[in-house]
């Protein structure tokens, strides 16, 4: 069987040793040897194995709220309450739908990374050069590699003398990668200059590219959107199912009849189990999608504005992230050259445009006036190759060229045939021009001083007449985005650390890292991850180190899959920004993936997020948005607990301590009132996506005995609030005999209570202090009440009216209430925060179990 040779592997071999590997040569293979190895390894392309579509969508019909869900649509069947059973279908297939069509579009980043690859190449098969599908590449094969041209599988270079390649997308590197003879060229990444010669040591799934894919597919973290509505959804699920058998058991023996129990009990589990849950706050986050489109980012996964609200750590790419991927000179250091546009126009003219090359158009756009180019004419051109390090120009001037001076300002003779130019690595310069040594020690002393801040340097020289003269120094870097200072500095304010991430240097990502205000405490990912190391699993101690640094160096795609998990692991959560294909594991794996404005594809398809436009400061506009969102659903749910509570625990205690009135068995609400009660709390609840709300100035996520706890505390005091009312109507009103008038006040008596709890629980102050409520919100509110209102003041044939005087003592009964339960949330509030202050661990070690 045909070996494959790992990337590593095959760099730190001879070509010799390859072939023989390979069982191959500098010839090629023959075509029905390439036959045979096809059939073996199979296509050069990336294989996924694709979940059925049923399958994927079956999914979400099944868990502990669809259940539910479920059978509440089954017994309203049994029941024949047809239109019950509709409102639940729907709410079933909307859950279902929302969910299912984020994970279809998942699949979109794998399909991305499939397109990056080369679609033709040039191999040498049979002893003759030819042009075959990227496909049918085999490990052995020869290719050509040549300017312009995606490199098609991992290859070994074994003939040839010089080849730019652009891996940036790969590893995150910002200039163009110079490779010779005996170096790898990856798959993906992109020829920029030159033409070589090489070995196929590996394809498709076995090559450094489809590492990253293999990461793509099996990165990602469970939604902590999910987990919360699982908790809570069982939470409310396991009360409502304990109250619902005891009311059947206790019914039953008194001798009602079983349809009726039945009936009765699956109307009261409808209204009271969180059926709407899952719909009301996807339209919540939906709507935040929508407003952060307006801010130029697209939401590709709902649960992110969720995430986004909690994310504490935001790791980001420098290349084309925080930086602006595009090389430009930096301060030039001046030798014979009398200012640093004469030292520019040197290396100008030691340029070719057309060359494409990013170092020639950084020097070129360099010029304060491009235009005195023109009057220099190019006689010849020696392009940069590795073994000479430096390009030369000849040129001639025309009339109007401003004549060359020497140190002195005194003209200089200049021959047409000799005025020539040069740029390249500074020590080739150095001896090019012959720099003594008091000049050359110091000319390598601010090299070198200039590669400790992460800056490339060029030497540039001129010759006239025959004498070459060393003009100085330009130094490149690719400089941080204008506003990378200011959002790094928002994030702080935000309670976000920026931790930088990078495939450059140690030297580079920290001078980078110093200009930001972000830290110089870069660690070079090796150091954390070992070769062949699993990225899903690192140990405590590492996973520590990892917290500690400030920023990441060196960095290959699985290391910052790697890096992510680490900090989830530490109980962040975690956000990771990035533009290329190495990126897109980490992208997928961080809670918040973040693709910047000009990311590739495979970028795109594997974030939550996705920029339109350049820079980073739409982040934290996002961060806002989404912790006002978070604010939003946190009130609905301790809102709907509350209610879930109330409703159930009134209506079976009052059923158990009050089982007979007026010689009959007690009913506190009708089936129709429990319906209607349900319509009016859920359908202006979804307005609560329109609400006021405060921005939290540190990360917020789902601490659920914080929840769990106010909500219960509220929803148990409103118990006591509604048996209150219950024991007026019976003995102040006089309703012990007319249990039907009795029903209409405890039905006035939920709805109206149940939506001031909604103006408290949407807010931990005092619910009058800003931020008030939108309108949207108190519109939606105050009409149900009207329709509530008339309702009971009228009857309308859905149950008996009442008295107005009775209407309004139900309502200063619930204002004062109100009031009450007000002054207690908030000091509630006040006696959590202060137990969080001075107990942290505990409470963290409970949040952990329950998230």
């Amino acid at each position: 069987m045909v070996q494959v040779v790992d990337a590593k592997e095959a760099e730190a071999m001879s070509a010799e040793d390859l072939f023989k590997k390979l069982e191959s040569s500098a010839q090629g293979l023959t075509s029905a040897e390439a036959a045979s190895r096809l059939q073996s390894v199979g296509p050069n392309e990336l294989t996924v194995e694709k979940t059925s579509v049923w399958k994927m969508l079956f999914g979400y019909f099944w868990g502990p709220i669809p259940w539910m869900i479920e059978i509440a649509a089954v017994l309203s069947v049994i029941n024949r309450d047809w239109m019950d059973f509709a409102i639940i279908l729907a709410l079933l297939i909307i859950n279902a739908g929302i969910g299912f069509w984020q994970e279809y579009k998942a699949s979109d980043a794998l399909d991305a990374l499939k397109a990056q690859l080369a679609l033709k190449a040039r191999v040498l098969r049979d002893g003759q050069w030819r042009e075959v599908p990227a496909r049918e590449l085999v490990p052995g094969d020869v290719i050509r590699i040549r300017l312009g041209d995606v490199v098609p599988a991992d290859t070994k270079l074994t003939d040839g003398e010089y080849l730019s390649i652009d891996q940036a997308a790969l590893t995150g590197e910002s200039l163009p990668v110079n490779k010779k003879p005996g170096e790898i060229a990856y798959s993906g990444s992109i020829a920029k200059q030159g033409e070589m010669v090489g070995v196929v040591s590996a394809t498709a799934g076995q090559t450094f590219f489809a590492k990253t894919a293999k990461l793509v597919e099996s990165a990602g973290a469970v939604s902590h959107f999910q987990k919360a509505v699982l908790h809570i959804g069982n939470f409310l699920i396991i009360i409502a199912l304990v109250l619902c058998v005891l009311l059947v058991a206790v019914q039953l023996h008194r001798g009602d009849h079983f349809l009726d129990v039945l009936q009765f009990v699956l109307i009261l589990a409808v209204a009271s189990i969180p059926v709407a849950m899952p719909a009301v706050l996807s339209v919540t986050m939906a709507l935040g999608a929508l407003a952060l489109s307006k801010h130029k980012a697209i939401v590709s996964r709902l649960q992110a504005i969720e995430e986004m609200a909690g994310i504490d750590i935001l790791c980001s790419d420098k290349t084309g992230t925080l930086t602006q991927n595009k090389i430009t000179l930096g301060e030039p250091v001046l030798y014979a050259a009398k200012d640093a546009q004469e030292l520019i126009l040197a290396g100008a003219l030691a340029s070719k445009e057309e060359n494409n090359d990013a170092i020639d158009l950084a020097v070129i756009a360099g010029l304060a006036d491009r235009s005195v180019l023109q009057r220099y004419k190019l006689e010849s051109f020696t392009p940069f190759d590795p073994v000479s390090k430096r390009t030369e120009a000849t040129v001639s001037t025309a009339g109007s060229a401003a004549p060359l001076v020497g140190k002195q300002g005194t003209p200089l003779p200049v021959p047409l045939d000799e005025l020539a130019f040069s740029k390249g690595a500074p020590q080739v310069i150095f001896d090019l021009c012959g720099l003594g040594t008091a000049a050359r020690e110091k000319a390598q002393a601010d090299v070198l001083a200039y590669a400790k801040k992460g800056y490339r340097t060029l030497g540039v020289a001129r010759k006239v007449a025959g004498q070459w003269s060393f003009l100085g120094i330009l130094t490149l870097f690719d400089p941080p985005r204008v506003d990378s200072a200011e959002t790094i500095a928002e994030a702080g304010k935000h309670g976000i650390a920026v931790k930088m991430v990078t495939g450059d240097n140690t030297a580079i990502a920290a001078e980078i890292s110093s200009q930001l205000g972000m830290g110089t405490h870069i660690v070079p990912a090796g150091k954390f991850f070992q070769d062949g190391a699993d990225m899903s699993h690192s140990s405590a101690q590492t996973a520590e180190a990892i917290e500690k640094a400030e920023g990441f160096a060196e960095v290959f795609p699985e290391h910052k899959y790697g890096i992510v998990k680490a900090l989830q692991d530490r109980g962040h959560l975690v956000g990771m920004t990035g533009d290329g294909v190495n990126d897109a594991p980490a992208l997928k794996q961080a809670d918040v993936g973040i693709a910047v404005s000009g990311a590739t594809d495979a970028a795109r398809g594997a974030a939550a997020l996705i920029l339109t436009e350049p820079g980073l400061s739409v982040i934290i506009k996002a961060v806002e948005i989404s912790r006002q969102i978070f604010e939003r659903m946190m009130s609905y749910t301790i809102y709907r607990i509350a209610m879930t509570i109330d409703i159930m625990f009134f209506v079976v205690l009052s059923m158990l301590f009050f089982p007979v009135v007026d010689g009959a068995l007690f009913y506190p609400l009708t089936a129709i009132m429990i319906i209607l009660l349900a319509l009016l709390d859920d359908i202006p609840i979804m307005t609560i996506a329109y609400d006021h709300t405060r921005i939290d100035p540190q990360p917020v996520r789902w601490n659920m005995p914080r929840v769990i706890t106010v909500a219960s505390a509220l929803g148990a005091l409103s118990v006591v609030q509604t048996f209150g009312l219950l024991w007026l109507g019976m003995d102040y009103f006089g309703l012990s005999k007319d249990p039907a008038h009795l029903q209409t006040m405890l039905f006035l008596q939920l709805v109206v209570a149940g939506h001031l709890l909604l103006f408290l629980t949407r807010t931990g102050k005092f619910f009058f202090q800003r931020p008030w409520p939108s309108w949207q919100l108190l519109g939606a509110i105050v009409a149900t009440q009207v329709v509530a209102v008339l309702i009971c003041a009228f009857g309308l044939h859905l149950m008996p009216s009442l008295p107005w005087k009775w209407i309004g003592l139900v309502w200063g009964y619930n204002i004062v209430w109100m009031i009450g339960l007000d002054i207690f949330k908030v000091g509630l509030y006040r006696l959590l925060d202060h137990t969080a202050k001075h107990h942290r661990p505990i409470t963290e070690v409970m949040n952990r179990k329950l998230s």
